[in-house]
């Protein structure tokens, strides 16, 4: 007998993948969690039936939310990742020799130590307690009320705006993220799909916007996700993405999606996406 997991990525759209089994499947305080082992794409994180990641193409999702701004930044030395539970954004993180602290604040233990046990090689980080790595669990919007001029970088790897994650896609979130970060910080955030998305993508744009005098949006090709192309959105006080001094980039750099090249590329935003912007 074969089986199918499906994602209603629309209500007119689905994304169906085949699987071998189901590994885990469970419900937290907040939301049901499963892990199942599909034939195209390996192990995949599902959150209330929604793909967050695969081991097939994982890397590229966190590579890009997290190298790019991190080399817009030219001396990141603190920096929050806001979600990110699989923990594949702070794996990323950590690989940046200027960051003395990396504060992780996730609001669902269940992702974390799920995580943990059944993809190991996205939660590299989280298993070998990299000591740059603070992880806390708990609410990430409350964490952001808390706290002023702290952070030099903040990565807001969020799930989908739905559920636990919906607050983290509002004006008043902005304004705090603004507020805990240094004078001269920026910030990202995942900012969903270009052609399924496009009334949220044009709103956070004007949100964000209205706080930062930089706002750039950026693209990756992510084949798990709705249209296999996803927007991030980037907000600087000072810096900006596209005078990004791309020599500062190692050649050594341990990535298999980004590299020195598309710090600049992924910026080129075709007309469709420009003028959603307008």
């Amino acid at each position: 007998m074969e089986l199918w997991y499906t994602e209603y990525q629309t209500e007119n759209l689905g994304l169906s993948v085949r699987i071998k089994e189901t590994l885990y499947a469970g419900r937290s305080e907040y939301q049901e969690v499963a892990v199942v082992d599909s034939l195209e794409f390996g192990r995949m994180l599902v959150l209330d039936g929604v793909f967050q990641t695969s081991v097939f193409d994982e890397f590229i999702y966190h590579e890009m939310i997290a190298h790019v701004p991190l080399f817009v930044h030219p001396d990141p030395r603190t920096v929050l990742i806001i979600g990110g539970g699989d923990g594949g954004t702070a794996r990323e993180v950590v690989k940046h020799q200027s960051i003395e602290v990396a504060e992780m604040v996730e609001i669902d233990g269940l992702v974390v130590d799920v995580s943990k046990k059944y993809l190991p090689e996205i939660s590299v980080a989280l298993n070998d307690n990299h000591p740059k790595l603070q992880l806390k669990i708990g609410d990430g919007i409350k964490h952001m009320e808390e706290v002023e001029n702290k952070y030099d970088v903040i990565i807001v790897d969020c799930s989908d705006p739905i559920g636990p994650g919906a607050g983290l896609f509002t004006h008043a979130f902005y304004q705090n993220v603004h507020k805990a970060l240094r004078p001269d910080g920026l910030f990202v955030q995942q900012t969903e799909s270009p052609f399924f998305h496009q009334d949220l993508i044009k709103r956070l744009k004007a949100d964000i916007a209205s706080l930062f005098p930089i706002t750039r949006l950026y693209l990756a090709n992510i084949p798990l996700y709705p249209s296999g192309l996803h927007c991030f959105t980037i907000g600087s006080k000072q810096y900006d993405p596209l005078h990004t001094d791309r020599n500062r980039i190692p050649d050594n750099l341990d990535t298999r999606y980004y590299n020195r090249e598309l710090q600049k590329s992924c910026f080129a935003l075709p007309n469709f996406v420009q003028d959603l912007l307008k």
